[in-house]
């Protein structure tokens, strides 16, 4: 989302259409600072972004509408401004507080929160996370990149996001399914989760686990009566009513729109790199669900992951890590990659080693200024959301490193998520057609002999 004078824009147009802009789009005052903070909220981040892409796009969508030649200029112009602030602000938020009582029998208060940033389109979309440092103003930031997002890529939804305010590393698995069980409860009673209204998903911390806790929650209560009561969460298990490729999905999504762009030559001639993964290194970090399979299918390609950052180690191998083998380690060593013997333990400046491709799939706001600066990558994917300070991102473009930002880079988790929600809603269990269609192409084939 880079900004860009209308006088630039107003250069390519011809003299006569000058009269159409009415105003020159300014970013409102409590944003301007944020373009040089070095440690902004993520929410006035988020803001920032957008309105600086509305500086952009006011003006052509201005013009676009002149084929209505019933409005007049003014007409026009105040129509694309309603529309971009209606855009930009967000529909609703739900905070709410329950009490939980621990298996010492001590009591404790959970905080709750989902955000509905649009419902220009029903359900809204997002997920919701388990993290110490949610907050109302996180989950309505990441609330509106999933409404951009899932308009990037065309998925008829909303945005939302959801969490609960706690690290789940410090409560057992009952207590984990009492709160997911009271916070689903919480989310109904509002008229904020259902097939129609909010389709909740798998984030930080959370898992198909996690979902099936939801879906049983409503259809055992407030949803009892819905018969598409299955789709208001996607993200669950196959046996569940889920679907087969959601767990990889967002990390492939990134792996995808990385192959896209490096196989393009007039890209990579401007970041001065060879076409193609061969011969290519990366690091990663942030080793979960979308760091881990992003980087399994690099490797797949021919990439050397030759560095990787978690929350409790950081880890490089110049001969390459195995993705695959750290994966599974972690998977059996309660989610830490402590004592992997593929690689060496290193400190946090791994992150500034050469490579060609730099993937961020940690948590927001962590490619800060001083980051940028050191930074030594040709392409950076973020699988993150909102990983790029704004101070930053200007820094990158001057270094001319490729940034595929996070609305385009890990949406394929909300478009699995999207055929996940169709399969529910037509009540269909795939597969069932499978043998009557491999017969029928193997007998046509046969017959063209």
């Amino acid at each position: 989302m880079f900004s860009l004078p209308c006088r630039n824009i107003r250069r390519k147009l011809p003299p006569k259409q000058y009269l159409t802009f009415v105003r020159c789009y300014e970013i409102p005052k409590h944003l301007v600072k944020v373009a040089t903070d070095p440690d902004p909220s993520f929410y006035r981040m988020v803001e920032y972004f957008y309105h600086s892409a509305v500086k952009v796009c006011e003006p052509a969508l201005v013009e676009y509408l002149k084929k209505h030649t019933h409005f007049s200029d003014k007409k026009r112009t105040n129509r694309v401004a309603g529309i971009l602030k209606v855009m930009g602000s967000c529909n609703s938020s739900l905070q709410f507080e329950f009490p939980l009582q621990r298996k010492s029998g001590e009591y404790e208060i959970i905080h709750g929160y989902r955000s509905q940033h649009s419902v220009h389109r029903l359900p809204c979309k997002g997920g919701i996370r388990f993290s110490d440092e949610v907050d109302l103003g996180e989950v309505k930031a990441l609330a509106a990149l999933m409404t951009y997002k899932c308009a990037c890529s065309n998925i008829p939804f909303g945005g939302a996001k959801g969490g609960v305010a706690i690290d789940p590393k410090k409560y057992t698995v009952a207590e984990l399914q009492r709160i997911t069980r009271r916070y689903t409860l919480e989310l109904a009673k509002k008229n904020y989760i259902g097939a129609g209204i909010d389709v909740p998903a798998p984030d930080v911390n959370t898992s198909g686990r996690e979902m099936s806790w939801i879906v049983d929650t409503y259809i055992k209560t407030l949803g009892y009566k819905d018969l598409n009561a299955a789709a208001c969460v996607t993200g669950k298990p196959i046996h569940g009513g889920g679907i087969r490729g959601r767990v990889e999905a967002t990390g492939r999504g990134v792996f995808m729109t990385i192959s896209t762009f490096i196989h393009e030559p007039k890209y990579m001639q401007m970041i001065n790199l060879e076409p193609g993964f061969k011969g290519k290194t990366a690091i990663i970090q942030g080793f979960g669900n979308v760091g881990s399979y992003a980087a399994m299918y690099l490797e797949q390609h021919g990439v050397k992951i030759i560095g990787v950052l978690e929350y409790d180690c950081n880890l490089a191998n110049s001969d390459g890590i195995k993705a695959k083998e750290l994966h599974n380690y972690k998977m059996n060593n309660k989610g830490s990659a402590k004592g992997f013997t593929g690689a060496r333990e290193v400190g946090p400046e791994i992150i500034f080693e050469k490579c060609d491709i730099l993937i961020v799939a940690a948590k927001e706001k962590t490619i800060t200024v001083d980051v940028a600066k050191k930074l030594n990558c040709k392409i950076i994917g973020e699988g993150a959301n909102g990983p790029t300070l704004p101070a930053a991102d200007v820094i990158l473009r001057e270094k001319k490193i490729l940034v595929i930002p996070d609305l385009l880079a890990n949406a394929g988790g909300v478009t699995v998520s999207y055929f996940e929600f169709l399969k529910n809603l037509n009540h269909v269990s795939f597969g069932k057609l499978s043998i009557k269609f491999w017969r029928d192409s193997n007998t046509a084939l046969l017959g063209n002999y």
